[in-house]
């Protein structure tokens, strides 16, 4: 039997990999492959390559150790895929299903040019928990709003986990190509936040189970303590495929605290299969609205720096440039004082977002820009964003802030949140740059 193509985009594991299992069982050489493509890697984080770096490193050693190996090749996806397909004699290419507008059009490109030669192409879930078209209203189309998408998705049945592979082959002759290290360089070297997770299916593995031990049961509870950190990162271990989304939805629901934390997996889900129906949501209002946007630049690099003199954003944004990361409710209000306050367009939060972080989730990160800017998904796009008591609430000693914004480490009570009202306001913080309106 001719061998099959593996085509691993952003599912880079082995345990509940449907598209791969699918070719071992076929029982035919099966030529797993990832193409390094510049249309994609040269507007990448550099945080985000290094974390692909390791986890491509991770996945050749996981498929060595299945007797099998990690082709590599850098280029054009489709070209190189057919590449591969014609020096190996495959007749057919495996790949997981994906959303964005990139990939739809990657994907129609494959099927149109590999039927040309002979080659099948065949989709698989793996890359959400309920594939996008799954769940569908009763009017048709998708879901616009969350909690009916929420009570369709937890009542609908998850595929069945599908076995990792014990064993694989690779046709004779077939060259794995160069090392990860060697195909991107210095790309991804220099710049990287300190602080950022490593890439990879064992790491991702490691934090998913120190997550379920020790993180998940104080979820509901702390998750918005922005000083408390209590959230389970594991978004880039998600958005790259380390971790199977099946699989880490089915350990969650399992566990005696986990309803609260699975809730987080829908909204990924509802983000994903919105997406799908809307793959301009990187570019255009999902919903239209009549909102006039300012132009302000150097409101903006201000904002990007973390010295809007607004404490609680000041720290989200140092954070993400420290870690690669923030808080899910650091990433509302900084989002917020830059649609609400700044009036800024969302899109400009969008591309610093995607610069820099390590997931840099196209569909969760446009998804919720758009609804803290009013034009997603939000069944209130009027709300009312009170950032000082959104300070007081969720970091209500300045733990978060002090430990993002070093300028104001001294100050004490109330003065953290708003120190242009302290008795005597540091001399190296800058002035809010608005009106916060309280």
């Amino acid at each position: 039997m001719r061998p099959t193509i593996v085509l691993f985009t952003r599912d880079l594991r082995v345990r509940d990999h449907p598209a791969l299992t699918a070719a071992v069982d076929r029982d035919a050489p099966v030529v797993p492959l990832f193409v390094v493509d510049p249309a994609i890697t040269a507007r990448a984080a550099r945080n985000r390559i290094a974390y692909l770096r390791e986890a491509l490193a991770d996945l050749r050693c996981a498929l060595r150790a299945a007797g099998g190996g990690l082709v590599l090749r850098r280029g054009d996806t489709v070209r190189e895929a057919l590449r591969v397909a014609h020096e190996t004699g495959a007749g057919r290419i495996h790949l997981s299903a994906d959303v964005s507008a990139f990939a739809a059009a990657r994907s129609a490109r494959l099927h149109r040019e590999a039927a040309a030669m002979g080659v099948e192409v065949a989709e698989f879930p793996g890359v959400t928990v309920v594939p996008p078209g799954d769940l569908v209203p009763a009017g048709g189309d998708h879901y616009k709003v969350f909690t009916p998408y929420w009570r369709a998705w937890e009542s609908h049945p998850w595929r069945e986990m599908v076995a990792e592979p014990r064993h694989l082959s690779l046709p004779a002759g077939i060259d794995e190509g160069i090392s990860p290290d060697e195909v991107f360089g210095d790309a991804g070297v220099g710049g990287l936040s300190a602080l950022r997770q490593r890439g990879g299916e064992q790491e991702a593995r490691r934090r998913l189970g120190a997550w379920l031990s020790d993180g998940c049961a104080s979820y509901e509870r702390l998750h918005d303590d922005l000083a408390a950190a209590a959230t389970s990162r594991l978004s880039a271990d998600l958005r790259f495929g380390c971790l199977s989304p099946v699989e880490t939805a089915r350990a969650a629901r399992d566990h005696p605290a986990g309803r609260s934390w699975v809730r987080q997996l829908a909204w990924r889900d509802f983000h994903h299969q919105v997406t799908a129906a809307f793959p301009d949501i990187a570019v255009r209002d999902y919903r239209p609205r009549d909102v006039q946007w300012h132009t302000d630049e150097d409101a903006l690099e201000a904002w990007r720096d973390g010295q809007t003199g607004v404490p609680i954003v000041d720290a989200g944004m140092r954070q993400l440039l420290s870690e690669g990361f923030m808080h899910n409710r650091a990433r509302m209000i900084t989002a917020a004082f830059l649609t609400r306050h700044l009036r800024l367009h969302w899109r400009h939060g969008v591309a610093h977002f995607h610069a820099l972080l390590t997931d840099g989730d196209i569909a969760d990160n446009c998804g919720n820009w758009q609804w803290v800017a009013g034009t997603g998904n939000d069944t209130r796009p009027n709300r009312r964003f009170n950032l000082l008591r959104q300070s007081r609430r969720f970091d209500p000693e300045g733990a978060y802030i002090r430990r993002h914004v070093a300028e104001l480490a001294d100050l004490s009570g109330a003065d953290i949140h708003a120190p242009w009202r302290a008795r005597t306001p540091p001399a190296d913080y800058p002035k809010p740059l608005t009106d916060l309106g309280e």
